[in-house]
């Protein structure tokens, strides 16, 4: 009869084994991505269907939550700042906030959640009913045809959404600072302008590029690999999102460490 630490020790080697296996497969992946980038057929048509999935239908969600998210942060800053009489700094405090990290993370955040889930559950429902199979069949790389579009559409369109977003957070901390907390317009320019640097905005741009690639590769894989029929196919959507929000927040932690030495 098994005992329950045999158990335990079969579970845990089953779990390492299929986590080990399954990071393999990504990495494959990506490699398979970086072999077809620079190859023909270049899908032009089906990169500026990305670009205008993952960019222009994203801006609705990023224009509100930019907006708020900069109002926030610029009302609990601007209360902080008011007992030493400094509320002039909110936007300069909130611009590099947005510049450093919550434009990149938000963004990463939201595209996630919106093209992202969206690219597994498609990728995953071509591979249960075999589409992929025969795809294959005539000829046609899929990882060509469906990962190169979307992985580079991310990469390209994140940092965009990402300087948008700054913008727009900065435009809702100036609206609420002017109304709430009367502070001189000039001022506020002034030290956005003295305190939000050109680096900082390179940073955060270079950091949405590498979120862009992190969760358009996970969901492209998640749905890639996808199996069980639809129980499989929202498994692996669900599987994409977390893995994504996770493998961003942890990579902004080690680029941000890199950044800053």
């Amino acid at each position: 009869m098994i005992s329950r630490f045999e158990q335990f020790v079969t579970g845990l080697g089953q779990r390492t084994i299929s986590t080990v296996s399954g990071f393999g497969r990504y990495v494959m992946l990506v490699s398979n991505f970086f072999y077809w980038i620079s190859r023909r057929p270049f899908r032009v048509r089906l990169i500026f269907r990305q670009l205008e999935f993952v960019g222009n239908k994203s801006l609705g969600i990023i224009f509100l939550s930019a907006l708020f998210t900069g109002a926030v942060l610029g009302l609990q800053v601007g209360k902080i700042f008011g007992i030493f009489k400094a509320e002039g700094l909110m936007g300069a405090t909130t611009g590099k906030a947005m510049a450093l990290e919550l434009g990149p993370v938000m963004c990463g955040f939201i595209v996630t959640g919106r093209a992202g889930a969206a690219m597994a559950a498609e990728i995953g429902t071509m591979r249960v009913n075999e589409q992929i199979d025969a795809m294959e069949a005539m000829g046609v790389d899929p990882v060509s045809y469906l990962v190169v579009p979307r992985v580079f559409a991310s990469v390209l369109m994140m940092p965009v959404l990402a300087a948008i977003f700054l913008f727009l957070g900065v435009i809702g901390c100036y609206i609420l600072g002017l109304s709430i907390f009367h502070i001189d317009t000039m001022v506020f320019m002034e030290n956005v302008r003295w305190l939000v640097w050109s680096s900082d905005i390179r940073k955060g741009l270079f950091k949405a590029a590498v979120f862009g690639f992190i969760l358009s590769s996970i969901a492209c894989y998640k749905g890639f690999y996808a199996r069980g029929g639809a129980k499989g196919v929202g498994e692996a959507t669900t599987e994409a999102v977390v893995a994504s929000l996770l493998s961003i927040l942890i990579c902004d932690f080690f680029i941000t460490y890199i950044q800053m030495r």
